[in-house]
């Protein structure tokens, strides 16, 4: 977060969709102060009964009302969006402040809301001009969504099955970790390149663009996959879930290879000899991938 603001007050202020977006993600992360104002403690919304269920509601309805007042239609389909992450990542508040069977995956809440809340920000501060709707990665591919969906099929099943394989504290801690290490390493390599930075492999080089290799692109040639790469498998051993952390390795493995072979052959384009030359001193950064390989 300071690193973000840092960001911030260096490249001036944030343009009308990041401040919509901020202002709707901290609107939709209120519903964690719901126990306070209803006098309780978070293990009434972690297991709410109808009081719980009903205050949810409420605030759910109240909060889309106000958006719907306060932002014309595109900045509503920003806003709305950004405060459904907000309410997830509240949510995940409350179930991590009880002490329910369900604590563990209040923690995957609230790391999954804000590493797509944070990709839509950290664009908005960075390359305004490559934002849209695509930025908060809601909507990154149908593989994508249906690995989410085998994580909380996994994790729901096993825990009605195998509760106790649910209760490794220590090994979800262990995942939190990486979690947060994997966002950091990601943000910090947005952060640092900037404008050069962008969600879509660019097949055409701009005026603006040039080759980062300080900060952290002094560590890993594709430190933002680097840190993907062990936030998704962080993910997954953070809710112990033992098929699709080896399902996720794979799939993750497997996709980023492919993605840096298809944009090393665009950097080589772009940069020529000096690419070559960067890419022989520093590694990818990901296990056993070297990158694409150049015919002699």
């Amino acid at each position: 977060a300071a690193m973000m603001a840092a960001a911030v007050a260096r490249r001036g202020r944030l343009g009308r969709e990041g401040r919509a977006s901020l202002c709707s993600f901290l609107l939709g992360a209120s519903v964690a102060a719901l126990p306070l104002l209803l006098g309780s403690s978070p293990s009434l919304l972690a297991a709410p009964g109808l009081r719980g269920r009903l205050a949810l509601a409420l605030h759910v309805a109240g909060v889309n009302a106000a958006l719907l007042l306060v932002y014309p239609r595109p900045l509503y389909k920003i806003a709305v969006r950004a405060c459904f992450l907000g309410f997830a990542f509240g949510c995940g508040l409350l179930l991590s402040a009880g002490r329910s069977a369900w604590r563990h995956f209040g923690w995957y809440m609230c790391s999954l809301s804000l590493f797509h809340y944070s990709e839509y920000l950290v664009t908005a501060i960075n390359n305004p001009r490559s934002l849209s709707l695509d930025s908060f990665l809601l909507n990154h591919s149908f593989e994508y969504n249906l690995a989410a969906l085998s994580s909380w099929v996994e994790f729901t099943l096993e825990k009605l099955f195998f509760p106790e394989l649910k209760q490794i504290t220590w090994l979800s801690t262990v995942g939190l970790l990486m979690v947060i290490f994997g966002d950091c390493l990601r943000k910090a390599a947005m952060l640092t390149a900037g404008s050069n930075f962008n969600h879509i492999v660019q097949n055409e080089k701009s005026d603006t663009h040039t080759l980062v290799t300080s900060g952290v692109y002094g560590w890993f040639r594709h430190p933002s996959y680097v840190g993907w790469f062990y936030w998704s498998i962080g993910t997954q051993v953070l809710l112990c879930n033992p098929i699709c952390v080896v399902g996720y390795a794979l799939a993750s493995w497997r996709f980023f290879r492919e993605r840096i072979e298809e944009e090393e052959i665009t950097l080589i384009h772009f940069f020529g000899e000096e690419y070559l030359e960067y890419k022989r001193k520093v590694p990818s950064g990901l296990p056993f991938i070297k990158g694409v390989k150049l015919e002699l």
